[in-house]
This record gives C-alpha cells, structure tokens and sequence, in this order.
C-alpha cells in the first residue's frame, strides 16, 4: 500500500528463468526421440523407441527446477510494507481536513460517509497515542475546529458534534483548507502531514496543490470516503433525501476528480477500508516522511517477506530423502538460498539455524518478531544489541553498548537510555556531545528541550516533598492552597486556569453550537436557526 509490491533485490529474479530452461534442456536431453529423429524416419521411430509411456511422473528434476524458482524469488525480496527505523516516534503532528460537503451524507458506506470519515480519525488519533493532531473542516471555506492536540477526549468531544449543516452546503474548497493547515503546522518544528478526508475534489483546486508540494516541507495525503457505485443522500431528519420529482438523490464517488489530483500533484491517494489497513498506511506514510525530511541521505527500508518461501523449499527438500532421489548438488543450492533468509529453524530444540545464519542474522530475526530478549542474546553487532536490550527494557546494559559507539547517533541513544532511568543530567550530556557532533540534530535538540524542562519542573518541587522518592506511575491530588498554586507554576499555567475540556463543559451551549456560531462569526454572516435546541442552562442567554 505504501509503494505497491515490488522486490528488494530484482536481480535475484534473472535465476527465475533458469528452472524452466534447465527442465526443457533435460527432457530433450532425456528424449529418445530428438536422439534419434536424424537416424530414423518420423513415421517409423515413434514405433521403434521402447521407453517409459506412463505419462507424466515427479521426478528429482522437477524439484530442482521448483527450488531454483522459489529460491529466486525469495532471494529477491518480495515487499510491499515500509519498515520503521529503531526507536522511530511520531513527533510529527498531524491536521485532518474534513470534507463537509452534503455528499458527506451519502449511505454507500454505511451508516454514512461523514460518519465512516469521522470514525477513522477516532482510530488515527488512538493509532498515534502521544502524538498532536488537529481538524479544520471545510465546504467552500475552511475553518478551525481544534488544533494540533495529544487529547483524545478533547477531539472526541468536537468531532462527534461535526454534522453537515455546520457550514453552508455549496462548495468544496480544498486549497482553503490547505492553506489553514499549511498554517498550523508551519509553526511546528517537525514537518507535519495532512490527511484529507472527501468524496470529491474540484479540478480548479489541483494547482494549489501543485505549488504546495513544490514549496512546502509539509505532506498531503488523500482518503477517498465512498464508492463509484454511491449512494442516496440523507437528511437532516435522517430520511433519504428526494428532489422537486420526489426521486432519491444519489450520490457518487468522485473518484476520476481525485485520480486527477494525485497524478498531476503527486498526492498519495488511498481509499477508507473496512479494517484499520488505511489508517496504518497513514501512520507509515507519515513517519517515513518524518525520516526523509530529518535526514534525506536516509536509507529506506522495507520488511523483507521473502523468507516466507522458506516453507515451501524445506517441504521440497524433504522428498529428496526418497530412495532414489539424491541430487547432492542441489543442498549446496538449497543452503546457499535459505543462507540468504532471516529466518532460523529448529525443531525438538535442536537448533539447525547455525548451519545457515550468522548470529546477527539469527538476532535480526528474533528482532523483527519482537523477541527482543532473545534478540539480544544473538546480535554481536553492538549498535543492534544496543538497540534489542532497549527494547527489552534493559537501559542500563543498553548504554553500556552505546556508549562503545562514536558518532552522534550514538550519543542519542546513550541520552535515551538515562532519559529512562530518570538520569536527566546525564542525559542532557549526552544530548549535548550529539549536537557537539552534529549540528543541527533535530531529534537532539528536541530531546534536550524536554530534559531540561524535567529539571526544571524537578527543581521547582515544594520543599515538603524533596525527601519524598520520585514514582512517575503514582500522582497525588494536591489538597491546599499552596500546593495547587506551585503545581501550576510548574504547568505553566495561573491558578484560576482550566484545561479546555472543562471550559467547554461550562459553556451554555452544545459543542455543536458553539462550533456553529464560530463557523458563522469567521463567515461575517447571521447564525443560522439551530436544528437541534441547546440544552438549558440558568445563566444562558437566548
């Protein structure tokens, strides 16, 4: 889904040819009749040639041929899945731009387009737990509904008020709602991805997007919610919407507008999909654009699929064991292309992985199955051992590895490991020699900037509580005055602040009433009758 399915080494594949060309070669090598044709008339050697006539028969040189093909192939790579880079997090924040056209409303997708649109930034935004999202919601203006923010219950509470009679029904500008997030996120220091939610797209829109790509660091990717086949509108009142006629209005998916857009902008275009496999593309496409923009030299690494084949050439390996059937050359050829697989074998607890695998071929393995654990026991490459005791939680064994290491990579990853032990000074060090090293270091930087505001916040604990053994996982509820007020110089913040959330939940109006008459505050125009009442309160105005 990524970059469509493709191999990693294709020159492995000229071998493929090699089986069916060794087959022909050795049934006409083995016919009689080619032996013999220049000797004998035609119309009497079929009668003369005594051989086998049973038909077809498996035979040694059948498997010989499977083998190399398989073998081929699976030297070759096959892949269709980006694979992210050790310790790779998504800092990058993310705007979703929500169509909210009344094409929105259409039930090919049940139960309706907007709603299918809606829930798939429910699973974006729990995907990318940790990381800051936004949504801008647009027709034929584009407005602000949150920005970037980690709080899912905070989106929750906007996004399950967006309907379609937000904004007025006519229009699909995109380039407004491109520009609003190309706003958002220029402030951000990580480049930022844009993911469109629509069912159509207005061709007079595609230059915009063009320019985009060409000046902006920041990613458009394209969802396209709906089908060709469509679908009738609904309502406000939830029935089918009908025109002067009294026919069904139906809507379709606009998927040539779109088609056009990602060929002449180059923007990635993909389809909302039953399961989570969209949602995980955007994920991937956003870290990989996170990794290309830090550091373009970077090398781009798929998964490798091929040792899956490796099933299939062991089953064919064992019918050699038939009496009869010895071809000894073929297990040089057999090793030489499962040496090339990842993937050990063993059985009853004898391990044969040894025969065919270096010790960091083995922990590669275990690696990518996350058995980091046994991972760590077989990589001799310090770097990759380094990086399997992390991810098994061992920080302390993990820096020992760094720490062998020079470069500034490594000094990172010596800052993470005391990072995680709650070293923050040591970490800040080590921060400081990675940007001795290299400057500018992006990820660095932004790691220095937290362990500094964690001194901080750690110097600036009340005196009464400096004895007390620091326990991230335990939080205590301040119960004075005193406490309250050095908990919020800390935060940030002034005592008489509150989070959004529960300035939201005092307001007079709905969540879906205030976003109306922000929508229509931005538009310079009257607010229009509300459709469903606002829920009283004592200090409400009407």
């Amino acid at each position: 889904m990524d970059q469509g399915f493709h191999f990693i080494r294709p020159l492995w594949l000229l071998l493929v040819p090699a089986g069916p060309l060794l087959l022909w070669w050795w049934q006409r090598r083995n016919d009689p009749l080619q032996r013999w044709k220049g000797m004998i008339a035609p119309h009497l050697l079929k009668h003369l040639v005594v051989g086998d006539r049973d038909g077809w028969r498996l035979k040694p040189i059948h498997l010989v041929c499977a083998v190399l093909v398989l073998g081929a192939i699976a030297c070759a790579g096959p892949t269709w899945e980006l694979d992210p880079p050790p310790f790779a997090e998504d800092r990058a924040p993310m705007v979703v731009a929500l169509d909210l056209s009344p094409a929105m409303n259409a039930i090919d997708v049940p139960p309706t387009r907007l709603e299918r649109a809606k829930q798939k930034i429910r699973d974006l935004v729990a995907l990318r737990a940790g990381g800051r999202t936004g949504l801008i919601v647009y027709t034929n203006s584009a407005h602000m509904v949150l920005p970037p923010t980690d709080d899912p219950a905070l989106m929750e509470l906007f996004l399950s008020a967006i309907t379609t009679d937000l904004l007025p029904p006519k229009g699909q500008n995109a380039s407004a709602a491109l520009a609003m997030a190309d706003r958002l996120l220029d402030a951000e220091n990580d480049p930022g991805t844009i993911v469109f939610f629509t069912s159509g797209f207005d061709d007079s829109q595609i230059p915009a997007f063009q320019a985009h790509r060409q000046h902006s660091r920041l990613q458009v990717l394209m969802l396209a919610v709906g089908t060709t086949k469509g679908g009738p509108l609904r309502g406000p009142n939830g029935s089918l919407s009908t025109n002067a006629q009294g026919a069904t209005v139906d809507s379709r998916l606009d998927d040539a507008a779109l088609q056009r857009l990602s060929s002449q902008a180059h923007v990635p275009l993909a389809s909302v999909t039953t399961d989570d496999a969209d949602m995980r593309w955007v994920q991937r496409e956003a870290l990989h654009h996170l990794a290309i923009v830090h550091d373009p030299t970077s090398t781009i690494r798929w998964k490798e699929y091929g040792y899956y084949l490796c099933y299939p050439l062991v089953l064919l390996a064992l019918l050699w064991f038939r009496r009869g059937w010895m071809v000894r050359w073929v297990f040089v050829l057999g090793a030489l292309g499962l040496g090339a697989m990842p993937a050990p074998a063993s059985a009853a607890g004898w391990s044969v992985a040894g025969w065919f695998f270096t010790p960091d071929q083995q922990g590669r393995w275990y690696y990518e199955h996350r058995d980091f654990a046994k991972a760590a026991e077989h990589f001799q490459d310090p770097y990759w051992k380094g990086l399997a005791l992390y991810q098994h939680g061992r920080y302390d064994d993990a820096r020992k590895q760094f720490e062998t290491l020079p470069g500034a990579d490594a000094q990172l990853l010596t800052g993470n490991c005391y990072a995680r032990v709650n070293e923050y000074e040591e970490a800040k060090d080590a921060y400081n020699q990675a940007l001795r090293m290299r400057h500018p270091f992006p990820e660095a930087q932004a790691n220095l900037a937290l362990m500094t505001r964690l001194i901080k916040i750690k110097e600036s604990a009340p005196p009464e509580d400096e004895d007390d053994e620091y326990k991230p996982d335990q939080v205590k509820m301040d119960k004075d005055a005193k406490h309250a007020k050095a908990t919020s110089k800390i935060m940030g913040t002034k005592p008489t602040e509150l989070p959004a959330d529960v300035w939201m939940r005092n307001l007079s109006v709905s969540p879906a009433e205030f976003l109306r008459t922000k929508f229509n505050i931005e538009n310079q125009g009257p607010a229009p009758v509300a459709t469903v009442p606002a829920p009283a309160s004592s200090g409400a105005r009407p």
